[in-house]
């Protein structure tokens, strides 16, 4: 039951914290970059099979939702929900959704909402990003920690995703940028690799090898030796991220790409919370 627990929990959060990496654009850069430009698409749903070793444990959704608005400013929407399996319900049963709103830019994130159910570990996350004074503010069921120093342009673990994808990737480049769950800031560190052409259950792909740096992170997330994590992005101008692997201290996980969905815009549900307009 332990080793089910340790599973769980790096599944759901290792499929959100492995992108501690991405294009950070310089304030006197940022301009707001065109939904028709971008290499993703309001209604895109991207649904992975996550796996510990050769178990199937779990499935996770990736969704690109509606331009909306947070404290007058628009932002675009992003969202990432993992359940487990009916077999793993059994033992450990996960509904996470986490959603990340970061303006139209990617010059910094507004607001970020963490909502999990998995056993006794309830929580009810949001954050709050004030680029003008500096500081994210961390609440969990409405109780709120000491706010944090961020630096500009600091992303949420989720929007920065996106951030790299709306990005050329080339071989040999370092990239970094700092990002923040509200508790801590961190600066992410990527190393790109090169091309290789792997096989998920959507289909054969070539891809762009991305190793994030994983040293703050530690805990379970603790690598085994030297083996990196590996996140594997499409070749191509959409730069879908195909495949995350990573092996730690508790075992091998990966999330492949099952499918990928264009939902049309009317039939996707309006997201309900205070801070959203």
């Amino acid at each position: 039951m332990i080793m089910m627990r340790f599973l769980l929990k790096c599944l759901a959060v290792t499929f959100v914290t492995i992108f501690l990496t991405g294009p950070l654009l310089a304030e006197s850069e940022a301009t707001p970059i065109p939904l028709d430009e971008l290499p993703f698409k309001v209604g895109e749903r991207l649904t992975y099979s996550l796996r510990w070793g050769v178990i199937r444990a779990g499935i996770g959704v990736l969704e690109v939702h509606p331009v909306t608005e947070t404290d007058g400013e628009e932002v675009y929407h992003f969202s990432l929900s993992v359940r487990t399996t009916s077999l793993v319900d059994r033992f450990y049963k996960v509904r996470d959704r986490i959603d990340g709103f970061v303006r139209t830019d990617f010059s910094g994130s507004k607001l970020y909402l963490v909502k999990k159910d998995a056993g006794k570990n309830l929580r009810d996350v949001e954050v709050i990003y004030n680029s003008e004074e500096g500081f994210a503010q961390y609440s969990n069921f409405g109780e709120e920690r000491e706010p944090v120093e961020i630096l500009p342009g600091t992303l949420d673990p989720l929007s920065v995703l996106f951030a790299v994808r709306s990005i050329p990737l080339k071989n040999g480049e370092n990239v970094e940028l700092p990002i923040s769950d509200g508790k801590r800031v961190s600066m992410g560190v990527a190393r790109v690799r090169g091309t290789k052409r792997i096989t998920v259950p959507d289909g054969n792909y070539r891809t762009i090898l991305v190793e994030p740096d994983m040293r703050d992170v530690g805990g379970v997330f603790e690598k085994s030796g030297d083996s990196p994590m590996e996140v594997y992005f499409s070749n191509d101008e959409r730069q879908l991220p195909v495949r995350i692997a990573s092996e730690v201290v508790v075992g091998k996980f990966t999330a492949d790409l099952v499918s990928v969905e264009q939902v049309p815009e009317k039939d996707l549900k309006k997201f309900e919370h205070p801070r959203v307009d």
